[in-house]
């Protein structure tokens, strides 16, 4: 049985950095957003290409045997298949049919079986007790609670959306900008598909706010750890610093590429720098859910755990 932590929620909340820290664990593999191994790591398509070790991912040691057990002599026929299956069974949209198959009320999608073998090679490769995935699908969430031979623990996390869609109105190296409105509907409809996975399995299930994680990291990464039946001490002291290795991220924020000390900190410059007319938008859109996630309708700077 492999042992998987897969997170959900919106971009742009921090989960890259969640990730990398859980993956200091003894035990654990944070792997990234493992959706993105075949269309970019294999068929070249996307922009982000690099493993978190800095290799290309076909050459990185880990990704090239995961890749030959699954794929064998052709790769790219794999990858088309399992590209194909992605947009077609696992996109937010699809969350309510993999949620039917994973209560056993429809039978089981073929993406299910090949999100499970996907798990199953990399838990032989790299011998862990537990893999992140930071993918953020609902649909694949949904998906892996059914799955043969997975044991899944889902973390939806989440972060006030005007600081998620002022981190979206400027580009990253690897992902183009966003406007506020589409940003935050995005936000909306990932939330609410995450909600729904916890609905259908509540014992599966744990809320991090990103605003929580930053104010107190140590506390929290505990938390995460107890949901994921992740064994040790958490990897950050109390003022917030820890310390990154080599890590084998599919994709993420390019910040995954980073190694050595780091401080976990809140990102709360949006408060004083967002547009007005921008943030106005994201708290219309999302002002149903604002108060459900404890954000106010007017935010202010963050006290983190410097201040406390």
């Amino acid at each position: 049985m492999v042992r998987v932590l897969y997170v959900t929620g919106w971009c742009r909340s921090g989960t890259t950095l969640l990730g990398n820290l859980l993956g200091e664990v003894p035990g654990a593999v944070h792997v990234g957003e493992l959706r993105y191994l075949w269309r970019n790591g294999v068929l070249g398509r996307g922009t982000n290409t690099l493993c978190g070790c800095g290799q290309d991912i076909p050459s990185c040691p880990l990704w090239k045997a995961v890749i030959g057990r699954l794929a064998g002599d052709d790769p790219a026929w794999h990858a088309e298949r399992a590209v194909r299956l992605q947009r077609t069974a696992l996109r937010t949209r699809h969350t309510g049919r993999r949620l039917a198959e994973a209560r056993r009320v429809r039978a089981p999608h073929p993406a299910a079986r090949d999100l499970a073998g996907l798990y199953a090679a990399i838990a032989d490769e790299t011998a862990a007790g537990l893999i992140v995935d930071t993918g953020k699908f609902p649909a694949e969430a949904a998906a892996l609670c059914g799955a043969p031979g997975v044991d899944a623990r889902v973390l939806h996390v989440v972060r006030d959306p005007r600081a998620t869609a002022e981190s979206w109105r400027r580009a990253k190296e690897y992902i183009p900008a966003m406007g506020p409105a589409r940003s935050t509907a995005y936000w909306t409809g990932f939330n609410l598909a995450s909600e729904r996975v916890a609905r259908a399995f509540p014992d599966r299930c744990l809320r991090l706010r990103y605003e929580d994680f930053v104010a107190s990291p140590r506390a929290e990464l505990a938390r995460v750890m107890e949901h994921a039946g992740l064994a040790g001490d958490p990897p950050a002291d109390a003022g917030g610093s820890a310390r990154l290795g080599v890590n084998h991220t599919v994709t993420g924020n390019p910040d995954r590429l980073r190694q050595g000390p780091v401080r976990i900190r809140d990102d709360d410059a949006w408060v004083r720098a967002q547009p007005a007319s921008a943030r106005a938008v994201a708290t219309v859109l999302a002002a149903p859910l604002l108060a459900r996630y404890g954000y106010p309708l007017r935010p202010a700077p963050a006290r983190t755990h410097e201040e406390t």
